[in-house]
């Protein structure tokens, strides 16, 4: 194990340096605009580099589990084609979405979707035919998630660092070799990459990492369902969650669109409290979602699902009442 994570390291990080140094030339550049928080125009697509590093390395170590989980690992590839696509010619939000509704139905051809949401309140929740449709919701929500909080320096890794942590956890903990596998493979390509991504960044993950992590991510959320309560789920990768909950909400009560461009998600809002101190900021919320992820960690499959609900949405309220506080005190416009 050591010897391909060794590699997975080494591998991500001569692939990004590639893509960094080749960037301008293929036209995969991140120029400013008014939400940036950066001024200069930067490479993007590092998602290319440590992707393909994953993607090599459990090809060539784990082919087993590749030809077990044969369409997850194509619906894997789709998420990330078009995200590389994005990078290179911004695709429409249409597209991106149509790809991974046709990804997430080719992984429950390999048997992950949500088809049991446990007990609510005493009330046995099996959703049947509605198991697909549901899975659908649930990936394109948390993929869009992630891609929404891809917003500082060396945030979408720290965050999906924390989260892939707990997930290696729960396969070693039950012997889960699909787990652990792309987890830790994980983990290692985007500690090289957040070599290149710390703040300052010379390079950005772009749609092509962001996309791909986000997609993996709840993959492993939904194999892990074997063997934690649902509802952790929304605890193990609270930050993303509640950010986009709460924006939405906000976007919602101030007669917006749900998907239209501001400032003001949670990693916005903190940089300028810290003084726009990117590294305090990411730092914060690292330990934020570490808070969190074994909180969900420490919840038992047997608790009622209702409970933990209930828990998940005071904790909804209670950010977007601090967040509402913050943005008036920053006399945002939201």
């Amino acid at each position: 194990m050591l010897l391909e994570l060794f590699v997975v390291f080494f591998l991500s990080g001569v692939s990004i340096w590639l893509v960094r140094h080749y960037a301008p030339i293929i036209g995969l550049l991140d120029i400013p605009n008014e939400r940036s928080t950066h001024k200069n125009v930067i490479p993007r697509s590092a998602g290319i580099g440590f992707s393909l590093a994953v993607f090599i390395v459990f090809t060539l170590f784990h082919s087993d589990l590749m030809m077990e989980y044969v369409w997850t690992s194509f619906a894997i590839v789709m998420v990330f084609m078009i995200g590389v696509l994005d990078d290179h010619h911004d695709t429409s939000p249409r597209t991106k979405f149509v790809v991974i509704i046709l990804a997430t139905i080719f992984l429950s051809f390999d048997g992950i979707k949500i088809d049991d949401l446990g007990d609510f309140f005493g009330v046995h929740l099996s959703l049947g035919w509605f198991a697909v449709p549901f899975t659908i919701f649930a990936v394109t929500g948390f993929t869009n998630a992630l891609n929404l909080i891809d917003g500082l320096d060396g945030l979408s890794a720290t965050m999906s660092i924390v989260i892939l942590s707990v997930f290696m956890f729960v396969g070693i903990e039950y012997h889960d070799m699909f787990l652990i596998t792309l987890s830790s493979l994980l983990i290692v390509a985007l500690l090289a990459f957040l070599l290149f991504n710390w703040h300052p960044a010379s390079i950005f993950m772009g749609d092509s990492g962001s996309l791909t992590l986000g997609f993996i991510i709840s993959v492993l959320a939904i194999k892990s369902l074997a063997y934690i309560p649902t509802v952790s789920i929304l605890f193990i990768a609270a930050v993303p969650i509640l950010d986009t909950l709460v924006v939405m909400i906000r976007r919602k009560r101030n007669g917006r669109s749900f998907f239209s461009a501001d400032r003001c998600h949670i990693h916005h809002i903190l940089r300028h409290f810290f003084a726009e101190n990117t590294p305090r900021t990411v730092i914060t919320l690292g330990v934020m979602q570490l808070i969190y992820s074994l909180t969900g960690l420490q919840l038992d499959k047997q608790t009622d699902e209702g409970m933990l609900l209930v828990l998940f949405l005071l904790n909804v309220v209670l950010l977007y009442l601090f967040l509402d506080a913050m943005i008036k005190r920053q006399k945002r416009e939201c």
